[in-house]
């Protein structure tokens, strides 16, 4: 928080008292020093007196701000911005540091002047405005408009109303940590191209925004470019690394720099489509994978303004079962088609576990408990494994959680951590600590097809000479041959039957569906394959997988094979 000043409470005292010690001290010296210096009562009232004084701390003003003090404290900090006077905008605010900070780079470091603010109607404590300035670089200048908010909310400890501060504030784009920068933007534009050359542009493709900036950032010096003037959003650094999670963003390109080309394996007609699917179900992802090679085909997010697809991190709910099926297989727990416990309830490490709508299968076979999504199936088997088991399993066989995949972009290559008890058996069912995204699981679908994992990639690897991650095992032909089984018989008559409908060949898939906190519904998984295509998605808050993300997929795995 930001600095933080006391103002002392006004007291009124009655003006017969401030008159009579008026009269006092000047008309009669002899009883000034007694007080002071004497030992009588008059010393001891005014000792009492002073104390009680000082004991009586101000009051602080508590409760819901007046509409008056929201407009009041919008109205000096945006004045006190717009005017330049940094030190009086970055005082109304909840952080004065980092407010001091960020508008002085606003003028000094983007070159930003001739600012205009102009507040909206508040909505209650917030206060949305719209800024029109100009970015000006040495002979080069552009206007800059944009809109933007700040909230207001009462200090704690003095009662005072103030902006909380936020990056966001002085920038839609900017979030905390990051800064705004003109200049040469040091990394040359990027043509990016799909796998056919034809150019990828947001305009077209709106979940490529991200992808564009992520390529720009990795590739832009590499391919050959020139770099321009621009107004860019540099990010901060990640707290837990070096490194940034989030690309740099240009928000205004003054000079145009010469673009160099760099080619993805994007699939012109799979991207397209993807595009129009996530559409249809609000926060969609989804990603399509060639299994034989890597490369991806297609990525697309109903919200573009992250990307959820490559760096999500969401539990994957029973999607996660096709991994836990490859070890309890493995592990001679469980087998496709022999007798397998299914209970509507099994207690593991303290809590109790159930199937959705509490249902059981009496006397079924793993194969049945795999197509239903039973969660006691899996949990039950617990106990008979290691705290590190399915952790193993996911790197050595599905090269998940190991934080070294380089796909040309920046990706999160999930997480399987070692758990015990409890969290050890939710994992088993892709709950717990366990995180997925819609690459990481269109990856599964692509190594169970194929028989081995392939590291995902957008950009070829020759491009740049980067070493792609490998796994070091594989599963065996029993295991392999059976994980395929029970994939295709879900899709054919399983939870994933109603989905993939109408998809032919040789196919396999998985539904999921991943409780989340504070949500009424849970995130809706599917993952799946035909032929030489996998593709996974999630709709988040959105329901079962089957009904959600299972059309999304299916859709796609429609159009090859």
């Amino acid at each position: 928080m930001g600095n933080r000043r006391r103002v002392a409470e006004r007291r009124k005292t009655k003006p017969a008292v401030i008159g009579g010690m008026i009269a006092v001290v000047v008309g009669g010296a002899g009883i000034g020093v007694y007080a002071l210096y004497g030992s009588g009562a008059a010393a001891d009232d005014r000792t009492q007196n002073t104390s009680a004084s000082a004991d009586q701390k101000p009051k602080v003003k508590t409760g819901p701000l007046s509409a008056t003090e929201v407009t009041t404290t919008a109205t000096t900090f945006l004045t006190s911005w717009q005017q330049g006077k940094v030190a009086t905008a970055a005082a109304a605010t909840s952080d004065t540091k980092a407010a001091t900070t960020l508008l002085t780079g606003y003028t000094k470091d983007a070159h930003i002047t001739g600012v205009t603010l102009t507040p909206g109607t508040p909505t209650g404590d917030k206060v949305p405005f719209s800024v029109k300035a100009t970015v000006s670089y040495k002979d080069t200048s552009k206007p800059l408009t944009y809109s933007s908010s700040l909230t207001v909310v009462r200090n704690t400890s003095t009662g005072k109303p103030q902006v909380d501060w936020v990056a966001s504030v002085v920038h839609p784009d900017l979030k905390d940590g990051d800064t705004l920068v003109t200049g040469e933007s040091g990394t040359p534009p990027i043509k990016a191209v799909d796998r056919d050359g034809g150019e990828l542009t947001a305009a077209k493709y709106p979940s490529l925004g991200t992808v564009l900036d992520g390529l720009r950032e990795k590739y832009g010096k590499k391919a050959g470019g020139k770099a321009g003037i621009e107004l860019r959003v540099i990010r901060g650094k990640d707290a837990d690394s070096s490194k940034s999670k989030d690309s740099d963003k240009t928000l205004v390109e003054l000079s145009e720099g010469t673009p160099g080309t760099v080619k993805t394996t994007l699939n012109p007609t799979l991207q397209a489509a993807a595009e129009r699917q996530v559409k249809t179900q609000a926060r969609s992802s989804v990603v399509v994978l060639r299994p034989s090679t890597g490369e991806i085909l297609a990525v697309a997010n109903a919200s573009p303004g992250f990307n959820t697809a490559f760096q999500g991190s969401l539990a994957p709910g029973s999607t996660m079962k096709t991994v836990t099926s490859s070890l309890l297989i493995e592990k001679g727990l469980a087998s496709a088609d022999k007798a397998h416990p299914c209970p509507k309830y099994f207690t593991y490490g303290g809590w109790k576990f159930q199937n959705d709508d509490k249902f059981e299968i009496k006397g079924g076979t793993f194969k049945a408990s795999f197509a239903r999504s039973c969660n006691t199936a899996f949990i039950s088997q617990a106990g008979k494994l290691d705290n590190d088991s399915l952790t193993n399993q996911a790197q050595q066989v599905f090269g998940l959680s190991m934080d070294n995949w380089a796909i040309g972009v920046p990706s999160f290559d999930g997480s399987v951590p070692v758990q015990s008890a409890a969290q050890k058996a939710a994992s088993l069912i892709g709950q717990g600590g366990v995180r997925m995204n819609p690459l990481n699981m269109a990856s599964v679908s692509a190594t169970i097809e194929s028989g081995t994992f392939k590291q995902p990639y957008l950009v070829s690897p020759t491009v740049d000479n980067r070493t792609l991650a490998t796994a070091s095992r594989t599963m065996s032909a029993g295991t392999l041959s059976q994980l395929r089984e029970l994939m295709a018989y879900t899709a054919g008559y399983g939870t994933a039957a109603e989905a993939m409908s109408g998809v032919y060949g040789n196919v396999g898939a998985k539904t999921g569906s991943a409780e989340v906190d504070g949500q009424k519904k849970p995130n809706g998984w599917f993952t799946a394959y035909r032929g030489d295509l996998a593709a996974a998605g999630v709709v988040q808050a959105g329901g079962h997988g089957g009904d959600t993300a299972g059309p999304i997929v299916a859709a796609l795995l429609k159009m090859g094979g």
